[in-house]
């Protein structure tokens, strides 16, 4: 077969260098694992965060560690600049082809290869979905708990690449707790295995190291995940305030008194108004806001926790507290909140995600300047997040074909980051640096730090070869420097 590359979009790959490098890769996975005509790949120039975007010169689909070796070696003979991707849900950029090159996408690597009750551990590949583990184990008494609100689309190697949280995360932990060991290519194309289906390996913590590296120490082809037995009860309650205030005010209430739910999340009246249209679940169309908060363990303690959360949910201001009468009612509830984000789209053409953190205690004052933000800039702002750990989600509304909304989406968004970071917070709870908040990295870290930083990504990808452009501010490959959006004044900003 004759190859006619069409419009190769890095400047890195030219037309003849091109054409090698598809005819290599084509040696490797064959015609049917390769993308490269340009309508194809436009499907592939950014991901959930689609601000910015770009073009790959070749988007290859590896079904074997092997493979995957293999394209990694041939990227380093042809000096092509390479990058790791999964379902392309990543809100940050994450997998945002910088300088072009070759994109490996994982997502036919999707085998569950061992499940081990007695140790509790299972081993899968980093394209499984991450619903998909779940539905695997529903009748084993265990589960895998980090579970993303995009747990429906997500991979497990994507939530290994950003330390994936989620809403039962403020009882359970975040990836980098239920992950015991990687398999990972390094950017040489060697093969190595950090951490292992043991607890507590000897050493340094080198799964640690290389959970939540987002794609910048290697490529992630198999993961240990740790299973946790399924609690013996549950209670799930929805308690229903007049206003955001008098919800923080609760949030900190629960927390203060000792109590650490499974989960505790917020919603506001524009998020609650969305939800029902979408799902008729009977959400209350006037309150203010809405706690979803869920206790588990034994039957003997969980009710007196939950009296407990009713009782403080009632001294501080909720009108009435309901609890979901059946697992079917329980499951109803905690489908409307995974997919609140897909129900944004009855509200608004475009919207833009932000990730931020803050001390509980300081959730009625972020709270209150996002509202004044979106006052001054003109923007509709509704809020629905991990209350329980300070992990803000405001959904800045707009339309992506009007530039001027979009520069006032952009500024807004800057501003509510700052002040996350003025209250003694983070810019990102979840969804990872990638390349929208490389901006804020000098602003987080000393200029050791983020030495420091460099110093450790060059141990693993000296030459930056691998997921170049990424996290730190001198990050620049194939002639690139940092990107952020200041940088990008027409840019869109829909997410």
């Amino acid at each position: 077969m004759t190859l006619a590359v069409q419009n190769p979009s890095s400047e890195s790959v030219t037309a003849i260098a091109a054409t090698k490098l598809i005819n290599r890769l084509r040696e490797i996975v064959g015609e049917e694992g390769l993308l490269y005509n340009a309508e194809e790949l436009l499907v592939y120039e950014c991901d959930g965060y689609t601000v910015e975007k770009k073009v790959p010169d070749v988007v290859v689909f590896p079904t074997s560690t092997e493979q995957v070796v293999a394209i990694v070696k041939l990227c380093n003979e042809l000096d092509v600049p390479f990058i790791p991707r999964g379902a392309g849900t990543s809100l940050a950029g994450g997998t945002l082809p910088i300088g072009g090159g070759v994109m490996i996408t994982l997502t036919r690597m999707k085998r569950i290869i061992e499940v081990n009750l007695r140790d509790r551990y299972a081993v899968c590949e980093p394209g499984l979905v991450n619903l998909h583990l779940t539905n695997h184990l529903k009748e084993t008494g265990f589960h895998y708990a980090p579970d993303p609100s995009s747990q429906g689309a997500c991979t497990i190697g994507g939530n290994v690449a950003t330390n994936s949280g989620g809403p039962h995360t403020l009882k359970y932990g975040v990836t980098v707790n239920h992950v015991l060991g990687v398999e990972a290519v390094m950017p040489d194309g060697s093969i190595a295995q950090f951490g292992g289906p043991c607890e507590d390996g000897p050493g340094y913590d080198l799964t640690g190291l290389f959970v939540g590296s987002e794609g910048t120490f290697g490529i992630c082809t198999k993961v240990w995940v740790r299973l946790t037995r399924n609690p013996e009860s549950y209670r799930t309650l929805l308690g229903v305030f007049e206003t955001v205030a008098a919800a923080t005010q609760a949030i900190s209430a629960i927390i203060g008194a000792g109590i650490v739910p499974a989960a505790l999340e917020m919603m506001d009246q524009g998020i609650i108004g969305a939800l029902e249209a979408a799902f008729h679940f009977g959400f209350p169309l006037d309150a203010g806001a809405v706690l979803l908060i869920e206790v588990d363990g034994l039957e003997v303690a969980v009710e007196d926790e939950a009296v407990r959360i009713e009782d403080l949910c009632l001294q501080h201001g909720a009108r009435e507290v309901r609890r979901a009468r059946s697992a079917k009612e329980r499951l109803l509830l905690w489908k409307c909140r995974k997919q609140a984000f897909g129900a944004i789209g009855r509200l608004s053409p475009s919207y833009c995600t932000q990730d931020g953190v803050v001390p509980r205690t300081k959730l009625p004052e972020i709270l209150e300047f996002i509202t004044d933000c979106g006052k001054r800039h003109g923007l509709r702002i509704v809020n629905v997040f991990h209350a329980g750990d300070g992990n803000i989600h405001p959904i800045l509304l707009f339309d992506e074909r009007d530039a001027e909304q979009v520069q006032r989406v952009l500024l807004a968004s800057d501003e509510i980051l700052t002040k996350c970071l003025d209250l003694g917070g983070s810019v990102t709870g979840e969804h990872g640096i990638g390349v929208e908040k490389i901006s804020f990295m000098d602003k987080l870290f000393a200029p050791a730090d983020l030495a420091v930083m460099k110093q450790l990504r060059d141990v693993f990808n000296p030459d930056n070869r691998c997921s170049p452009g990424k996290m730190l501010p001198t990050a620049g490959g194939c002639g690139t420097e940092s990107h952020t959006h200041k940088s990008h004044p027409g840019r869109r900003a829909a997410m």
